[in-house]
């Protein structure tokens, strides 16, 4: 080991600082402060490593790479430790890079134990976090590589770990002394190897930049693209699962995340609404921080720096986010980027952000840059480091307000839990469906929330740090309708909505806290049998296990017969209702481990049931459909229908145009997909054909979850047809959200029209829907009246003379052209003048559940569901998302139910 005095006398890089002017493209984008890159005699540079500098043009590193070089940084510093935090869908490993002096790694349990202390008010008073504060130091976590198309921030964090392992300037030495800086370099690993095979194989060295060329591989994660970033509340991917488990282990009291969109650096505040349930200290370190770090970018006469203008603040579901809903500070950079390394004139002179250019001098961008610039990959690199840099000295500056603000984000929860209402929250096991009851309780542990329970109930105490994620979670969402800009994503989450499961929130205890226990493992709900007979009977309810159950069942048991009861039934003196299942010819042995391996009650009996009350269940054989130029949506149609054990085939336009579609499948569905009929039909341009996207030595990640020798062109109007025959010869077509337009659009949904509205905007909420077709099998086990997640999809209707093939409406006031014409009609006797309806007395159900929705009387009455008959079969058209992102569970039955019901949707 080489003294202190030693590196500090250390020489600088002078080939690597050559090479960081070589590849920037103008002098204000070369921050002085990154051209004393040391040349240390036993760790080696990224030049040194890998024979070319970070940002060289044209070079981007597979995961295989990026992680050989923290590792040899881990071999050849103390100071860099490297440590594996779990497996993708893929295999690949996810790892963390900590950093830190000497006697913060020899020390490193220590540290987190400190943090662990300062996280939990009830542990710690304020004076015993007074004297931790002053033995410890801050977790700063910075992140990248999250959306795999933004490529500079993975490549920059190999340069960033350098500097923080050898340098000896003022800025960095204080770094290392005073905060423990964590790395995850690359976020989505899958995700990453795939664009860099991407961008090998098909974008590397592209003329321009926007000449319509595809700049992303196909998929990122095996299910999820860009919603990657969606998934906090959820926690279903194996990202979230790591950056949950990182955040949990270091308590990091700052997480920053690095994107890349926006011109040239935005630095997060966002315009607001603020969710309601972050700290105010939080929403006052999100100002104080991006003011510090554009400033900090400025001084070094680097142009484009701004924060506020860009994204709101409110949805609690990104990956970082783990940190603002746990009373720590989540933050995110937007770098301009290029999708690969190379450099390209790039035009932004119309892009508009909180209604001003983005070139534009204002409060929030006090120094802007040029409408036109000419960007390389090191220009990228130069931005976000020095913004990175800026960021952790600020924390080293200020290690003992961070410190200090962390504890008393979570006294503050406390106290809130121990001073206002709601005291509790009360799960009752006991619901229609208490496998999604217990569920709920599990998503809750997740997040850290302590749930206790007893024999009867789940129950939340708000008496805890994490009382504010509870009640955000649990309670519905208001935002505010007068909010001067559009909302970034989804403004509402309340999960007993979105699950279905009925939550009281109690405004004082009266209940024996003491006779509770406190959940160290997940719930789960076995279901029973009662009764006696060789007959089993599931009353059906819209649970959703019960499609997989009979998948399952038949799956053990070809010789098992199942039907479902067409009506409400009365069975030995007991009201079934209709949908309910009866399962004959199974074992007492195969009933009860379907019943605890799915979480479904079942009686038994001997009697019979008259063979017109049901009807055979013939399982179908379900294909989703995607296209290979938006593949979002079906990833996480293809995950739900994994999760729950649903079989299906994923096809796509080749399968379209190959035709004889129901000789191979009873059920397509196609999954909401972005554009119109234009772009379904033709798909990605043919003029860029072919474009392979299949596995070879040369690009080993390609090829999957899908492969094709060319992803260019789409079904056409033959595949189009062949979708037409499909359903004309009986097969059952569902289409979501947009789709459902697109299906209009073409034809083959012919009886549903746009309908043109003024001035709705309704961002994703959670709203009312009433069934209108109450004996439909989609509605089975559905009340008259529930809510919906719906976001700003198309909205579509049938004339008035077919408004039979609505299933559910919007709300619960009807249509105008439906209100029955109250007075004399004009040709008809005195005698037959219409009678005045008589109004109830029953107040009408807002139609906004959580969430908010501007000039909902546009909506109201339309039709969420159609079932529309084709030939002879259907088109089951949502005009929302019921399987959107592995969240709304309690719409997914509606799915359920055409599936076990598909040859009988007429």
């Amino acid at each position: 080991m080489i003294s202190i005095a030693d590196l500090r006398a250390q020489q600088i890089d002078q080939e690597y600082v050559q090479k960081i002017k070589e590849f920037t493209t103008d002098d204000k984008f070369l921050p002085a402060s990154l051209l004393d890159i040391v040349d240390h005699p036993t760790v080696p540079s990224p030049l040194k490593h890998f024979g070319h500098i970070i940002g060289t043009e044209g070079i981007v590193h597979r995961t295989s790479e990026i992680y050989g070089y923290y590792q040899k940084l881990a071999e050849t510093s103390p100071l860099v430790h490297m440590q594996e935090m779990g497996l993708t869908e893929e295999g690949r490993k996810f790892y963390l890079i900590v950093i830190g002096n000497q006697e913060s790694m020899d020390r490193l349990d220590h540290y987190k134990g400190q943090l662990a202390k300062l996280a939990d008010a009830r542990k710690t008073s304020p004076e015993q976090a007074e004297a931790i504060i002053l033995d410890s130091k801050p977790v700063y976590y910075v992140s990248a590589g999250m959306h795999a198309t933004e490529m500079g921030a993975p490549e920059m964090l190999m340069e960033l770990a350098y500097r923080l392992a050898t340098s000896e300037a003022g800025d960095i030495r204080s770094i290392r002394e005073n905060v423990i800086t964590v790395i995850n370099p690359v976020m989505e690993p899958d995700g990453w190897d795939k664009q860099v095979d991407w961008y090998f194989r098909h974008t590397k060295g592209r003329e321009k930049f926007d000449d319509g060329f595809p700049r992303s591989a196909p998929y990122w994660g095996k299910y999820v693209f860009h919603d990657n970033n969606r998934d906090g509340l959820q926690v279903s991917q194996e990202i979230t699962k790591s950056i949950f488990k990182g955040f949990f282990e270091f308590h990091p009291t700052v997480m920053l995340d690095l994107h890349e969109s926006v011109p040239l650096l935005y630095i997060s505040t966002g315009t607001g609404p603020y969710n309601d349930f972050v700290d105010p200290i939080t929403q006052s370190e999100w100002q104080v921080m991006a003011n510090h770090d554009v400033a900090e970018v400025s001084a070094q006469g680097m142009p484009g720096a701004f924060t506020w203008a860009f994204y709101d603040g409110w949805w609690p579901g990104y990956g970082i986010w783990v940190a603002n809903n746990h009373n720590s500070n989540g933050r995110f950079y937007e770098t301009y980027g290029n999708a690969g390394a190379d450099t390209y004139l790039r035009d932004y002179s119309t892009a508009r952000f909180a209604g001003d250019l983005a070139s534009s001098k204002e409060w929030y961008r006090p120094y802007p840059a040029t409408p036109l610039v000419y960007w390389s990959f090191r220009n990228n690199i130069n931005y976000t480091q020095v913004g990175v840099i800026a960021s952790l000295y600020y924390a080293a500056m200020n290690k003992e307000l961070l410190l200090r603000n962390f504890y008393k984000k979570g006294y503050n929860s406390l106290e809130k839990g121990r001073k206002e209402g709601p005291k509790a929250f009360t799960i009752t096991k006991e619901q229609r469906d208490p496998a999604m009851v217990a569920y709920l309780a599990n998503q809750l542990r997740v997040q850290g929330i302590e749930v206790h329970e007893n024999e009867e109930a789940f129950v939340v105490l708000s008496e805890q740090p994490y009382r504010n994620l509870a009640v955000s979670l649990l309670t519905p969402q208001a935002y505010p309708k007068e909010a001067k800009y559009p909302p970034y994503d989804a403004i509402a989450w309340t999960l007993p909505y979105l699950y279905g499961v009925e939550v009281e929130a109690k405004e004082d205890i009266d209940f024996d806290v003491s006779a509770l226990r406190l959940m160290d493992s997940d719930a789960v709900y076995k279901g029973k049998l009662a009764g006696e007979g060789n007959t089993y009977v599931l009353p059906y309810h819209a649970q959703n296990t019960v499609l997989p159950a009979l998948y399952w069942i038949k799956g053990q048991n070809r010789n098992a017969e199942i039907s479902v009861l067409t009506g409400s039934t009365v069975v030995s003196g007991d009201t079934l209702p209709a949908g309910s299942i009866v399962f004959r010819r199974i074992n007492a042995n195969q009933a009860s481990q379907m019943a605890q391996d799915f979480g479904l009650d079942f009686r038994t009996i001997s009697t019979s049931i008259p063979a017109d009350q049901q009807k055979a269940v013939n399982l179908p054989r379900v294909a989703i459909y995607h296209t290979w130029y938006n593949t979002q949506d079906e990833g996480w149609s293809r995950y739900t229908f994994d999760q729950r054990g649903i079989p299906y085939t994923s096809i796509d336009k080749d399968v379209l145009k190959a035709g004889a579609l129901k000789s191979k499948f009873d059920v397509i569905i196609l999954p909401r997909v972005r554009g119109n009929a234009k772009n379904f039909v033709n798909g990605v341009d043919k003029k860029f054909g072919p474009m392979p996207y299949t596995k070879t030595a040369e690009f080993p990640s390609h090829g999957f979850p899908a492969s094709t020798s060319d992803m260019t062109g789409g079904p056409g109007f033959g595949g189009i047809e062949n979708l037409r025959k499909f359903v004309e010869e009986g097969g059952l077509l569902i289409s979501f959200d947009n789709t459902s337009a697109i299906l209009a659009e073409m034809g083959i949904a012919s009886e549903l029209s746009p309908v043109n509205t003024s001035g709705l905007f309704h961002p994703g909420s959670i709203v009312r829907a009433k069934v209108r077709r109450i004996d439909h099998p989609v509605l089975y086990g559905y009340p008259e009246t529930f809510p919906i997640f719906r976001g700003n999809g198309p909205l579509l209707q049938t004339d008035k003379y077919n408004r039979d093939l609505m299933l559910v409406q919007y709300g619960h006031q009807p249509l105008k052209d439906e209100v029955p014409f109250e007075g004399q009609i004009l040709g008809l006797p005195e005698d037959m003048k219409t009678e005045k309806a008589e109004k109830s007395e029953e107040k009408t159900p807002p139609y906004v559940v959580a969430g908010m929705v501007r000039n909902e009387q546009e909506i109201v009455g339309h039709g969420s569901v159609f079932n529309l008959p084709v030939g002879r079969g259907n088109v089951l058209a949502f005009t929302f998302d019921p399987l959107h992102r592995y969240l709304n569970h309690h719409d997914a039955p509606m799915v359920w139910n055409a599936l076990i019901n598909w040859d009988r949707l007429r």
